[in-house]
């Protein structure tokens, strides 16, 4: 079985354009123009990512993302946003989107975000498994035990955590973060933030004094002491 992508977005020509470079990259992608339509076609195809634009017609892209989120699915998520939407795309990364590109973006670049969340999303030949007391994570089936019980991290989480922990005690800049954990050289520093935010709420005892991921004032985060 191939890759395939659901990319929903009620400006068709939009998809189509979208629809036409990731079918060049060798992907298959399902086309869905509202939420409702999303919602569907994702429980038909079970596609291993979905592009989903937040202005939505109905039930709006953020509902959406809210609804897969929800249901325990960690399925990757890349936002289509407009330039003026930063809370908008700062409540879809609170809700467990793995990235976002703004409207209007190049379809090239699209693909390329595409590409590098599926192969993050991919296990490697082999790693080994990483703990911290109760907290263990296994960078081959992609899985996070906290006592014994798996969580459910999105893709982004899982790679961000990762990184964390193979580095404990290191102080990292956000910067750093973005670009090793997301690909960027440049970008918004409060797509780190919030997703440290959530993962704190996943791992930590006590979310509002971590004692795992540790603010850096001035400088960023460090897994540890």
């Amino acid at each position: 079985m191939g890759t395939n992508v659901l990319v929903v977005d009620d400006d068709a020509t939009v998809s189509d354009v979208v629809r036409r470079y990731l079918e060049h990259a060798g992907i298959a992608v399902t086309l869905a123009a509202t939420g409702a339509e999303a919602l569907a076609a994702y429980g038909k195809s079970r596609p291993d990512l979905v592009v989903l634009d937040l202005m939505l017609p109905g039930i709006d892209g953020l509902e959406v993302c809210r609804r897969l989120r929800a249901s325990g699915d960690t399925v990757p998520i890349i936002m289509l946003t407009a330039l003026g939407e930063e809370v908008d795309r700062i409540a879809g990364l609170q809700l467990g989107a793995d990235d976002y590109v703004t409207k209007p973006f190049s379809p090239r670049e699209l693909v390329l975000r595409v590409q590098s969340v599926l192969r993050r999303s991919a296990p490697p030949a082999s790693s080994a498994v990483l703990t911290d007391g109760d907290l263990s994570l296994d960078p081959v089936s992609r899985t996070v035990l906290l006592s014994g019980a798996p969580l459910e991290l999105t893709v982004r989480e899982f790679d961000l955590l990762h990184y964390f922990m193979s580095r404990p005690g290191v102080a990292l800049r956000r910067s750093d973060l973005l670009e090793a954990v997301w690909g960027w050289t440049f970008g918004d520093q409060s797509t780190v933030t919030v997703h440290v935010r959530r993962l704190r709420e996943k791992i930590e005892p006590d979310p509002a004094n971590p004692a795992r991921i540790q603010t850096v004032w001035g400088v960023g985060y460090r897994y540890g002491s």
